[in-house]
C-alpha cells in the first residue's frame, strides 16, 4: 500500500473517531446524569435509558476499530518519514492500545450495570459498584492522563518528522496540557454532574474531550487532502 493510500485511510479512520465520539455526546447530555449516591434511583435510571446506554457502548466499539487503524497508520507514516522516530510511533500506538483497553473495561462495567437491571430483580449495590467503576475512566482522570500522553507524543512526532503542518503539533500540545489540567478533578469533592470541576463535572468532560477531538478532526482532514497531492 502506498503512502498516499495510507494517508487517506488514516485520515478517513480519524474522521470516524470524531464521528463516533461526537455522536455519543447527545446520548450523555439529553438524559441527565445518573444519581451518584442513591442505589435504587441509579438502578432505575440505567433501566430507563438501557437502550441509550448500550448504544453508547456500541459506538465505543466502532470507535476502537477506526482508532486502531488511525494509530497504526500514523505510526507507519512516522517511520516512513524518519526511521529514528519509529520508537515514537510505537509509543503512540501503545498509548492508544492502553486507552482502548481501559475504556473497554469501562464499557464492560457499564454494560454489566445495565444488564443487571433488565431481569426485574436488580441488585442496587452491584449496579452502583459497576457504575462507579467507570467514573475515573469515562471522561475521568484515567482517560485524561492517557489522552494527554497520546497528544504529546503526536505533537512531538509532528515537529520531528514534519508529516503534518507544525501548527498541528502546537494544537496537540495544547490539548495535552488541557487534559493534564483536568486530571486532579478526582480530588475535588463528591460527584456532582451539574458542578464544573469534580470527578463527574461537566468542565473536565468538555475541556479534556473537545480539544483532542478538534485535533483528530483537523489532522484527519489534512491527511485526506495530502493523499490527493
Amino acid at each position: 500500500m502506498s503512502d498516499a493510500k495510507i494517508y487517506r485511510l488514516t485520515g478517513i479512520c480519524g474522521l470516524g473517531v470524531v464521528l463516533f465520539s461526537w455522536s455519543q455526546f447527545p446520548l450523555y447530555t439529553m438524559f441527565g446524569g445518573a444519581p451518584a449516591y442513591d442505589d435504587a434511583a441509579l438502578s432505575q435510571h440505567l433501566y430507563d435509558i438501557k437502550n441509550v446506554a448500550l448504544t453508547r457502548v456500541l459506538l465505543d466499539l466502532c470507535l476502537y476499530v477506526v482508532g486502531m487503524v488511525f494509530a497504526a497508520g500514523f505510526r507507519h507514516l512516522i517511520r516512513q518519514a524518519k526511521a529514528e522516530y519509529e520508537w515514537i510511533g510505537t509509543l503512540k500506538i501503545a498509548t492508544f492500545i492502553v486507552w482502548l483497553a481501559v475504556t473497554l473495561v469501562a464499557d464492560g462495567l457499564q454494560g454489566g450495570a445495565v444488564l443487571d437491571t433488565l431481569g426485574g430483580t436488580a441488585n442496587p449495590s452491584a449496579v452502583r459498584a459497576l457504575h462507579e467503576g467507570t467514573l475515573l475512566i469515562y471522561n475521568g482522570s484515567t482517560a485524561f492522563a492517557i489522552t494527554a500522553i497520546f497528544l504529546a507524543v503526536s505533537g512531538y512526532a509532528t515537529f520531528g518528522t514534519n508529516i503534518l503542518p507544525r501548527w498541528t503539533g502546537w494544537l496537540a500540545y495544547a490539548g495535552a496540557i488541557l487534559c493534564v489540567a483536568c486530571i486532579p478533578a478526582m480530588y475535588c469533592g463528591p460527584l456532582n454532574y451539574e458542578g464544573f470541576y469534580n470527578a463527574g463535572g461537566w468542565g473536565p468532560a468538555i475541556i479534556a474531550n473537545f480539544p483532542p477531538l478538534i485535533w483528530f478532526l483537523v489532522v484527519s482532514i489534512i491527511m485526506v487532502k495530502k493523499s490527493k497531492q
